[in-house]
């Protein structure tokens, strides 16, 4: 008899460990899915090129149906499980039915974080978080004029971008200064602002959303300071938390996150989590690397070959913006112990900034130019003392090398 392994959530890190599985032992389990969306698994990443138009849902799928049948895997779409039963090991789903399980995955992975002020559940009001809001924004667009993104992150950029190219005038509202600041410091931050301008996107820093307005349709912002704009559609990227709710109500150990050790297990021995839903020492996870990282070390111990062990390394972001190169990593903002090396081109909108403590390299950020981004990460990783290259350590490693040949 084969073992029952249960997965809840159909996403991007519970497919990539049921992939992981499958290549080192695909007979041992008895594989069940469940996803709350009705299709098969696909690219969370690629929602921005859907909205741009640029892609087809049909392209950013992962997984067709197909691919569930001749891997022998049962899948349940448009079923959200309510309740995890430790003791007789089963899950509930939201129409009654119960499946039994050995081992169970839990990868549920986030929630939009939405900003709790009068208006919130207005027509028009969204995340942009999977496939149903690309969908909205698209045919929003083809009928109205104004959007708001709120956020002026990673994702509230894209879709800003996204919402721009489907013929929407847009402006972003952050409630600071800087960017993305996640990835970038103030001077990248602004090339990038002076770069998105020309596109013709509208910024609105440093400003607090007070309150949505309109009838049954959002129609207008209002902020702290008492102004207001209008707006056809609002959509909120602030942020995302991990999706937590099934793991408490369900009595499995959580914090931020749901709490797992260095094999992905939670606190419950059959139970394994994996994904954004986790916190593993203390630090909770938004980008793809270290989950299909998670990944690995969760499908290797499921089939009993338990020598991986996850530790969360340093990670680099690199990214395309709205067609803009961006790679960071580390302490790329220093403080009074640290040097900078900085390369700036404003005309070209190439920006380099080294992060520099007793002549090794802490942080990163390069702007519109990153073929040297791994190769500086790697020295960051290592330690590598930088004193002999140092002087022009900011042209790259080509031409380094070509200056010791």
């Amino acid at each position: 008899m084969k073992e029952k392994l249960v997965l809840i959530g159909n996403g991007m890190a519970g497919m990539r460990t049921v992939d992981e599985l499958l290549k080192l032992s695909p007979d041992k389990f008895a594989i069940t899915v469940f996803g709350a969306e009705p299709h098969g698994n696909y690219n969370r990443i690629m929602l921005s090129p859907v909205l741009a138009g640029d892609k087809q849902l049909s392209e950013i799928i992962i997984n067709d149906l197909q691919w569930y049948k001749d891997n022998k895997i049962t899948l349940y779409t448009g079923k959200t499980i309510i309740q995890i039963d430790r003791i007789n090991r089963q899950v509930i789903a939201d129409d009654n039915s119960i499946t039994n399980y050995d081992r169970l995955i839990i990868a549920t992975g986030s929630v939009p974080v939405m900003l709790d002020i009068p208006g919130k559940n207005l027509e028009g009001v969204i995340s942009f978080r999977d496939i149903n809001d690309v969908n909205i924004m698209i045919e929003t667009a083809k009928t109205h004029k104004n959007a708001i993104v709120i956020g002026g992150g990673l994702l509230g950029l894209e879709a800003a971008n996204g919402l721009m190219i489907q013929g929407m005038n847009v402006s972003v509202v952050h409630r600071n200064n800087t960017l993305m600041s996640q990835q970038l410091d103030q001077e990248s931050a602004d090339l990038m602002r002076s770069e998105l301008e020309e596109k013709g996107m509208h910024f609105l820093m440093e400003h607090q959303t007070e309150a949505l307005l309109g009838d049954k349709r959002v129609e207008k912002v209002r902020f702290k300071d008492g102004s207001e704009v209008e707006a056809d559609l609002v959509v909120m990227a602030i942020g995302v938390r991990p999706n937590i709710k099934l793991a408490q109500a369900s009595g499995i150990q959580c914090d931020r996150g749901i709490l797992v050790d260095d094999t992905l297990q939670t606190f419950t021995p059959t139970i394994y989590a994996v994904g954004e839903c986790v916190q593993h020492r203390k630090k909770t996870f938004g980008l793809v690397a270290p989950l299909f990282e998670q990944a690995k070390v969760c499908a290797n111990h499921l089939v009993d070959m338990g020598i991986a062990s996850y530790v969360s390394s340093a990670t680099s972001t690199k990214l395309k913006v709205t067609g803009i190169d961006l790679f960071s990593a580390g302490d790329f903002i220093g403080d009074n112990t640290t040097e900078n090396i900085i390369f700036k081109d404003a005309t070209r909108h190439i920006y380099k900034k080294l992060v520099i403590q007793n002549n090794k390299i802490m942080g990163i950020v390069l702007y519109g130019e990153t073929t040297d981004g791994l190769w500086y990460f790697s020295l960051l990783t290592e330690g590598k003392d930088i004193s002999e290259i140092r002087e022009n350590i900011i042209f790259g490693q080509h031409h380094i090398e070509e200056n010791h040949e």
